[in-house]
């Protein structure tokens, strides 16, 4: 079936002030600043630190503590062309080709090309990773990367080390910082331009409870939503916040169908939930191999790399063995490490492994794929800039073109640099021309309906049995039809019980959350339902070929003020500029 194909028309402005809101009280509290940065990973803490040297009054808010988002959850490391005869046109190559036809390739050429000096200056910063005795960086290689360029730090503690160097610059720049605060709505003023988020303060501190940081530039960099399925590698935090807040402002979402499952995760029970351990990529990369029960390496002669081949394709290729054996894992194996090379290069997985009673140096490793990496998100140009004046996006919350339809490994953290600095040079840029970036605009009171309404905290395990069942690594028409219904049926009956009775759950960390996934997960879904073809890390069963000729644009996805979805596909694999791109930067 061919897709349906609809041009972009912005949302009148007169409309913008009525998306639905989530039910919270009304601010206690306030704070005005030029810019606010939701988020602490290595996107967030770079846009803030750039804008406050810049001179602007910068306020970082984030979920948890500064060091405790998904950027010290990254082992394997961070990619740039960085070796000697390595180039950013083998880097773009590859990124390529993992994104299966649908990365935007001027959105990677950017990445490609600014990466290195971004690494660099992150060097500067205080970042170190790991050199060889000579004091050349130490290289490594992953998945669909032909070459050795993925830096590392602490052997696989690289997103640890470089959450340290971040979160010590910015304490010692003395920049403010909320953190335990779940934000919750984009403010925006008379015009439709952002003026500034809500948010809510857990625990006692300088501030609690709702309040307000007014400002006429935010930055969204609040990672991804891998809460929404039972197993995944992401912290606890991440539910998806940023998108659900972006599509309540009015913002255009893409590609959120394509959702990397990590191949490598360690194997704790068929009933286990949560965050759970992932086994990098890198490991394979030094040469261990993916075997079944009896010993057999069974990604050789799947692909011209075997266990290297893009994470999707293996991904696949551990399903595929475990449907054939009736297995619920598969093993990786590294025994011909030895200790010493476990010890000094994968520390940190070593002990994850001890851990829960596997010793990696005896016996083989059990995996399964688990969900790892939103590639899609709120819709960007390359400036970082969203289809809502003055709202940015950069991260994993971000879909800016770079990963198309499957992430290439270690391009995440580089991302995250080199556009949250395009996106702090958009900002500052906009302050010296005295635009409206520079003066604070006054935000409109928004009526309390359309509002949006909230579920129950256990309504959180219903989504993620229902996503882990229907629009896992492996989807049909016939499970994305079933999770498409009992999604409807949370949101219907959550709808009803407001509209209705004029009732919905208690205000409160955990019913926002709820909320935040629920939202994220219809769009997942509509999506999923809407690509009849195999691409990426989307496997349909039941369409099981890439299919160019209809499917190789992008699926677009808006919150009408009803809290109906909008959907519609792009005419090509680019991406259409936003409404606040200038042409010359296209």
């Amino acid at each position: 079936m061919r897709p349906p194909v609809a041009h972009h028309h912005p949302q009148p402005r007169a409309l913008r002030a009525h998306f639905p809101r989530l039910h919270a009280p009304a601010p206690g509290w306030s704070v005005t600043a030029d810019v606010v940065v939701v988020g602490s990973g290595v996107a967030g803490l770079t846009a803030a630190l750039r804008c406050d040297a810049a001179g602007l009054r910068t306020v970082v808010v984030t979920k948890a503590r500064l060091d405790d988002g998904s950027t010290r959850w990254a082992q394997g490391g961070i990619a740039a062309a960085l070796g000697e005869g390595d180039t950013p046109e083998q880097h773009l190559d590859d990124t390529l080709v993992a994104g299966a036809g649908l990365c935007d390739e001027d959105a990677v050429r950017i990445l490609v090309t600014e990466g290195p000096d971004a690494v660099r200056r992150l060097i500067e910063t205080g970042a170190h990773f790991d050199e060889s005795e000579g004091g050349v960086l130490e290289l490594t290689r992953e998945g669909g990367h032909h070459r050795r360029r993925i830096a590392h730090a602490g052997g696989d503690a690289t997103g640890a080390e470089i959450s340290r160097a971040l979160v010590e610059a910015v304490r010692a720049r003395g920049l403010r910082t909320v953190e335990n605060a779940l934000v919750l709505d984009l403010l925006t003023d008379a015009d439709g331009r952002t003026a500034g988020v809500t948010l809510h303060v857990m625990g006692e501190g300088q501030h609690d409870g709702v309040g307000a940081v007014h400002a006429p530039a935010v930055v969204l960099a609040t990672g991804g939503m891998g809460q929404v399925f039972s197993a995944t590698t992401n912290p606890s935090v991440s539910t998806g916040d940023g998108v659900a807040l972006a599509l309540r402002a009015g913002a255009e979402v893409s590609d959120l169908e394509f959702v990397q499952f990590h191949p490598t995760v360690l194997f704790l029970g068929a009933d286990a939930e949560g965050q759970q351990p992932l086994v990098s990529e890198a490991v394979r990369g030094e040469g261990a191999h993916l075997v079944d029960a009896g010993g057999v390496r069974f990604m050789a002669g799947q692909h011209e790399l075997a266990e290297l081949a893009p994470r999707d394709i293996v991904a696949k290729g551990i399903m595929r063995r475990m449907q054939e054996q009736d297995a619920e894992h598969m093993f990786l194996d590294a025994r011909h490490f030895g200790s010493h090379m476990w010890e000094h290069r994968f520390p940190t997985i070593l002990a994850a492994c001890r851990a829960h009673g596997i010793d990696p140096v005896t016996q083989p490793v059990p995996v399964a794929p688990a969900a790892h990496y939103a590639s899609g998100g709120v819709r960007t140009d390359s400036r970082g800039r969203t289809t809502v004046p003055g709202l940015y996006a950069c991260g994993e919350v971000a879909c800016t073109g770079v990963h198309g339809a499957n992430r290439l490994a270690s391009n995440s953290l580089l991302e995250g640099l080199v556009y949250a600095e395009r996106i702090a040079a958009d900002i500052v840029r906009g302050h010296e021309e005295n635009s409206l970036h520079a003066r604070v605009p006054a935000p409109v009171a928004h009526p309390e309906k359309p509002a949006h309404p909230l579920l129950a905290p256990e309504a959180r395990f219903a989504i993620q049995r229902i996503m882990t069942d229907g629009a896992g690594v492996l989807r049909s028409a016939a499970s994305l039809e079933t999770a498409a219904e009992r999604i409807q049926r949370l949101h219907t009956d959550a709808r009803d019980a407001l509209d209705v009775n004029g009732k919905t759950a208690e205000p409160g960390v955990d019913t926002w959350e709820a909320t935040n996934l629920l939202c994220v997960a219809r769009v997942l879904v509509s999506a999923a339902r809407l690509r009849e073809e195999t691409r990426g890390c989307h496997w349909r069963e039941d369409k099981g070929e890439r299919d160019d000729t209809n499917w190789r644009r992008h699926i677009v996805v808006r919150l009408n003020p009803d809290r109906t979805l909008a959907v519609h596909t792009t005419d090509t694999p680019d991406f259409p500029p936003t409404q606040q791109s200038r042409p010359q930067e296209q």
